[in-house]
């Protein structure tokens, strides 16, 4: 075996988890998560991404990497209102509905039937305000943050995918060197904690039902797309199903939805892994290795994070979610027959509108939907306009 496979599926995993753990950290904060709870999230994810991985590229011969939803991870760090009992409910029922999803073919057909438009412009709604804050950091500390900044851009140029990474360690290193951080926490093992779920109507519209629609079109429809652009020929229904499982079992312990990976399934699925494509499935053993040992550490990756100056986590978050807004405003924008509905979609969803006890990511959504729609009746009855919206290729 190449050693270029475990050194592929290690960098795959340690960009994936170093880089946006920031985010899940924020998305915890959102909803009040105790650090007990914080840690047993970062745990759970971490096995279920661990055990989803192993299993898929075993049983599937194809190197099939899950991760968390980092856009999904922003949604909810943008919301407010909710407690942690009904964020691990909302994460029970969209872990449902990926199960259906994938047990259910028509249910992906509807979902790749949303325009990447619309869609995108919800997600970029979502992520611009990390943007924005990681921004802000600036005045509160430029001599740590400028030169952060500065960093990410230079560095992105050689390697996107390490500059964060590189941004998190260097920022963290700089800030215990100069007196920014206090005495370090003594290393300790994770441990699982059982959350009680809580049910509501606004939980339901507000988080789940943006939460398993960003998920699906922004996370598992471009993880099918990179295996298919190696080579692949996966089958969305039993793949989309199982990340759907095992975000139920994972949920009780506080950990929010999984899926299909994109930038870390484009790590161990090209040509650098191995010449023969019927080897790259041995990646998923070793990335599944890397976050057992995560998920071991848990705890203590989650104390290092609550020691580190809040501008840097704000401004990690930020920076890691802006290659997800230049490509979600790209895509928005893209279609001049699609421009205002996603721009609708983008404003709608960045104002943070709470309506009826749901979420603004929901309402960007609908928005974008009804726009849309309207537009297509310029065309015909407002009958042949839903049928067009439904029936023609986005």
């Amino acid at each position: 075996m190449r050693a270029s496979i475990p050194i592929s599926a290690f960098v795959a995993a340690i960009v994936g988890f170093g880089g946006t753990l920031a985010i899940i950290i924020a998305a915890a904060n959102a909803v009040g998560a105790t650090h007990i709870q914080t840690a047993s999230w970062v745990t759970a994810i971490c096995l279920a991404m661990a055990f989803e991985t192993a299993w898929l590229s075993w049983r599937t011969k194809m190197p099939v990497i899950s991760a968390w939803s980092t856009p999904g991870a922003a949604l909810i760090a943008a919301s407010s209102g909710f407690s942690i009992g009904e964020a691990v409910g909302a994460f029970l029922v969209a872990g449902a509905l990926l199960v259906l999803t994938g047990l259910i073919k028509p249910l992906t057909q509807l979902i790749s039937r949303i325009p990447a438009s619309v869609a995108s412009g919800m997600l970029a709604g979502i992520v611009v305000t990390f943007a924005i804050n990681a921004a802000k950091t600036v005045p509160s500390d430029p001599w740590l943050i400028v030169p952060l900044i500065a960093a990410f851009f230079l560095i992105r140029l050689y390697n996107p995918a390490l500059s964060v990474l590189v941004v998190l360690v260097g920022g963290g290193l700089a800030a215990f060197l100069t007196g920014r951080v206090g005495s370090l926490p003594a290393p300790e093992l994770s441990t699982l904690t059982l959350i009680m779920p809580e049910f509501s109507v606004g939980g339901i519209f507000g988080l789940a039902l943006p939460l398993y629609l960003v998920t699906m079109a922004s996370q598992n429809l471009s993880g099918l797309a990179v295996l298919r652009a190696a080579g692949y020929h996966p089958e969305p229904g039993p793949l989309i199903g199982v990340t759907g499982l095992f975000s139920i079992l994972s949920a009780p312990f506080g950990a929010s939805t999984t899926n299909l990976a994109a930038i870390s399934a484009a790590i161990c699925t090209g040509p650098d892994v191995h010449s023969d494509m019927a080897e790259r499935w041995k990646t998923g053993p070793f990335y599944a290795l890397a976050y057992l040992v995560f998920a071991t550490f848990g705890a203590s990756l989650v104390a290092i994070f609550a020691v580190l100056p809040p501008s840097l986590i704000v401004l990690v978050a930020g920076l890691a979610l802006m290659a997800s807004l230049a490509n979600a405003l790209a895509i928005a924008l893209k279609d001049d027959h699609h421009r205002m509905a996603a721009t609708t979609a983008f404003v709608v969803t960045a104002s943070g509108l709470t309506l009826l006890g749901v979420g603004s990511a929901f309402w960007g959504l609908v928005a974008g939907l009804v726009v849309l729609i309207l537009e297509n009746l310029k065309k015909g009855s407002p009958f042949q306009g839903l049928v067009r919206f439904w029936t023609t290729p986005s």
